[in-house]
Parts: structure tokens; C-alpha cells; sequence
């Protein structure tokens, strides 16, 4: 039996430690958790910058922004608002293939980049079609952070600032 003893110790010794990572990771979660509903500094802080929507040749538009986070915290891009459209919905595009998406996750310290070719804002059965020039107005609406109201500038149908 004496030659058990190590090994139970260690299993033991291997089994309370193991608990003791999960109850301080526990711990952790729940203490940066109480931070950021707290400390500015833990909040998403979110800016948009490169707003646009080229002019629409149809009933649909697109729209693209870049959401910048400087927070400590995640935030998620839910959903998007407008007079332009009642059927605003977001996008992704893999492999070529457009598909509807519930949200975007903006990281902390990151950003979200809706552009042309890739994630953006869809309208559909647009009210009438803005012309170059033109402001359309939408909100943009958050998991964790009040909405953004942004004007996208009407650009010309084939503009991308990709290419300028």
C-alpha cells in the first residue's frame, strides 16, 4: 500500500489543482465582467469612419462602413436602421456567396471593415433611389453600445476606396 501513496497523492494533488485553475479562471471571467460594466476603459468604444453607399442602379443598395473598437470589451454589430429601406439586413460574402448574418462581432482594440467584395449593409426594396450626392441616413445598433446614427455619402456606382 505504501507504494499507492505517491500515486494517489499525485493523482490527488493533480485533481484539486486542476479545480483550483477552473475556480480562479471562473473567477477572472466574473471580475473583468463586473470591470467592464464599471470602468470606461473595459467598455467598447466605438467610432465609424469610411461611410458610403455607391448609387443604386436597382431596388437594392449597399452600404459600407469601418466600425473602429479602441474599448477593452467586444461589442457586436446586431442590426441596421433606415428611412431608405424597411428591409435593412448585413451580410457576409464567402466564397463569392452572399449570406444574411445575425451579427458582426467588433474585437477589442480592432475593427469591423464592411467593404465592397466582402461584409456589408443590404437594402432591399429601397423607397426611392438616392442620387450621387445625396446623405441616406441609418442607425446602427449594438449588443453592448447605444446606436450610431450615420450619414452614407452617395457615391457614383462603381466607386471602391480601395482603388483611389
Amino acid at each position: 500500500m505504501n507504494r499507492r501513496a505517491p500515486l494517489v497523492l499525485a493523482v490527488g494533488l493533480t485533481a484539486v489543482l486542476a479545480l483550483a485553475g477552473c475556480s480562479s479562471g471562473s473567477s477572472a471571467s466574473a471580475s473583468n465582467s463586473a470591470s467592464a460594466q464599471g470602468g470606461s476603459s473595459e467598455r467598447p468604444q466605438l467610432s465609424v469612419s469610411g461611410a458610403y453607399m455607391p448609387e443604386p442602379v436597382s431596388d437594392l443598395a449597399a452600404g459600407f462602413v469601418v466600425i473602429t473598437n479602441k474599448g477593452g470589451t467586444p461589442d457586436k454589430l446586431t442590426s441596421v436602421t433606415g428611412d431608405l429601406s424597411d428591409d435593412i439586413t448585413i451580410h457576409k460574402t464567402e466564397n463569392q456567396k452572399m449570406m444574411e448574418v445575425t451579427s458582426f462581432d467588433i474585437p477589442a482594440g480592432g475593427k469591423l471593415d464592411l467593404e465592397r467584395g466582402g461584409s456589408h449593409i443590404m437594402f432591399m426594396d429601397l423607397k426611392h433611389r438616392p442620387r450621387q450626392g445625396e446623405k441616406v441616413r441609418i442607425e446602427l445598433h449594438f449588443e453592448k453600445t447605444d446606436p450610431i446614427t450615420v450619414e452614407l455619402p452617395v457615391k457614383e456606382t462603381t466607386y471602391n476606396p480601395a482603388q483611389q
